[in-house]
């Protein structure tokens, strides 16, 4: 066995899933010629083969010559020894591959050289729901494949530094999942949401997508997020500034009754009334809100007794124009100014209404068919905005907010991914659900609003969606060049890493780790 061609060397030491092994003195380093194929002998990031009777260990060669000498030999004679590391991965169970080791390879085992043989029983299983990604650089014989499965409901993760090919990975991922390698059938059921920050996917995936965009061109969708259905306590921080619990309660309580007072109506049937809170997510009109809290701030009255209204306008909430009350006297001078209902609130009321009256908001403050009458009912409800992005004839929906402000970019994000989270959630056992079929949502970006440090709804989101999204067929693809900013429970729930060049020893540590 000695002149075996692939021999390599014997295990020296063993410490767990890290082999030393003993380079064979027979070996010459650079390339062997092994049934008409070249290979690279003892470099850093191959497989070696250690076999175990009836099934074979496979490990990954993690360092190569001084520094990988054993301590303990590091002074004696076995100096001009050459030693090996090794990462122990896995292991063939007659022609089965799995991750992990049962049993331990003893001192002086035989660690060969892996041959393309070797690599197709690791990477060339053809099982149901696997998908074909490329081919393996040091065999390019061999396809390597993903189980999509596995790649939804157990997350995964694309790193690397900028300009390292993110994107085309991406990109690339997608489309075999969509129409698989080289055009072949693939997924076409396959769901996938793309949160898109910088435009770069649109044109890419091309025939493959749905895009959706504020400012759409040719071929694409207008992007509506309505602000209904979104969490209310943060919307309101955006579009009121800072504002004191009292008034911000009395705001609470008034979008509350709005929307009790559309479900009693029969705008909801099935909503239950005991159960309705001011978050929940049905439609409301905000220049209705804005026009009822805006009367009590302007309003004078004829008298002291506050019983004749001095009301010169009615104004109108649909174009946001404001009542019209003439100014509170001096001292005891009539009008006389409102008593009652009174927020002091005025700065807030006309940052919100500034809001409503600028256009770059209009994809959420004016969702088009989604946008609440006065009475608070739309013309088209969620349900109708789900089917939309989930329910087109085309595997992968994009979101492109290249054209949203960056003074609401987060928030939007956070919205987006809650809605979904719910939406799957709630609806898990019927048919268009995620158990029967799962989603993939792809986060572009990610260290912008996933960071350890920053307490935002996106990165709650996405915690949720980690922790619990496999139970209801949700699935999180993390993209970002700074996998070392993510929130640490997000990145540790990733089974699958797809790791590019990484430049920050910060970044490389943590994808190690």
């Amino acid at each position: 066995m000695k002149n075996a061609p692939t021999l390599l060397g014997h295990v020296g030491a063993v410490a767990g899933a890290s082999v030393s092994v003993r380079q064979y003195e027979g070996v010459a380093s650079g390339i062997a010629i092994i049934g008409g194929r070249s290979y690279r002998v003892g470099q850093v990031g191959s497989f070696v083969r250690i076999p175990q009777g009836y099934h074979d260990l496979y490990g990954i060669i993690s360092d190569v010559g001084a520094t990988a000498t054993p301590e303990t030999l590091i002074d004696t004679q076995a100096r001009g020894e050459r030693w090996i590391k090794v990462q122990l991965v896995g292991e063939v169970i007659e022609t089965t591959f799995e991750r992990g080791i049962s049993q331990y390879p003893a001192i002086n085992d035989q660690v060969h050289l892996v041959v393309e043989e070797d690599l197709a029983r690791i990477y060339g299983n053809v099982d149901t729901g696997q998908v074909t990604i490329g081919r393996l650089s040091s065999a390019e014989s061999i396809p390597v494949r993903i189980d999509l499965d596995k790649l939804v409901t157990r997350h995964s993760a694309v790193l690397g530094s900028t300009g390292s090919g993110k994107s085309t990975t991406v990109t690339s991922l997608l489309r075999s999942l969509s129409v698989g390698q080289g055009g072949g059938a693939g997924f076409p059921n396959a769901r996938v949401l793309l949160i898109d920050i910088h435009g770069e996917y649109g044109r890419a995936l091309g025939e493959v997508a749905r895009v959706f965009r504020v400012n759409p061109v040719e071929g694409e969708f207008p992007l509506y997020v309505p602000y209904w259905a979104l969490e209310l306590g943060d919307l309101l921080a955006f579009l009121l500034g800072k504002t004191d619990e009292k008034a911000l309660t009395a705001i609470q309580d008034r979008i509350l009754r709005m929307k009790v007072h559309s479900v009693e109506n029969g705008a909801y049937p099935g909503t239950d009334l005991n159960s309705l809170t001011f978050d929940s997510p049905l439609p409301f009109s905000l220049k209705a809100l804005w026009f009822a809290l805006i009367d009590p701030e302007l309003k004078t009255w004829v008298e002291n007794t506050q019983q004749t209204s001095a009301r010169t306008a009615e104004g109108d909430a649909d174009t946001l124009v404001p009542p019209t009350y003439p100014l509170p006297g001096i001292g005891g001078a009539t009008p006389f100014a409102n008593k009652s209902n009174v927020l002091s609130i005025r700065r807030q009321l006309d940052q919100l209404r500034s809001r409503l009256l600028d256009r770059q908001f209009d994809f959420m403050l004016r969702p088009g068919p989604w946008e609440p009458n006065l009475d608070g009912v739309p013309e088209s409800d969620l349900p109708h905005l789900l089917e939309s992005w989930l329910g087109h004839d085309r595997p992968i929906t994009v979101l492109d907010l290249s054209g949203v402000p960056s003074s609401v970019l987060m928030r939007l994000i956070g919205g987006i991914l809650n809605v979904i989270y719910e939406a799957l959630f709630w609806g898990r056992e019927r048919p268009e659900g995620g158990r029967r079929r799962p989603l993939l949502v792809v986060m572009e970006e990610a260290h912008r609003y996933l960071g350890k440090d920053d307490s935002s709804l996106a990165r709650d989101a996405v915690q949720r969606i980690v922790k619990e999204g496999r139970k209801f067929g949700i699935g999180a693809m993390i993209v970002s060049q700074r996998p070392s900013e993510i929130d640490d429970t997000i990145l540790s729930q990733c089974g699958t890493f797809f790791s590019l060049r990484l430049s920050n020893s910060a970044d490389r540590g943590k994808v190690q780790a």
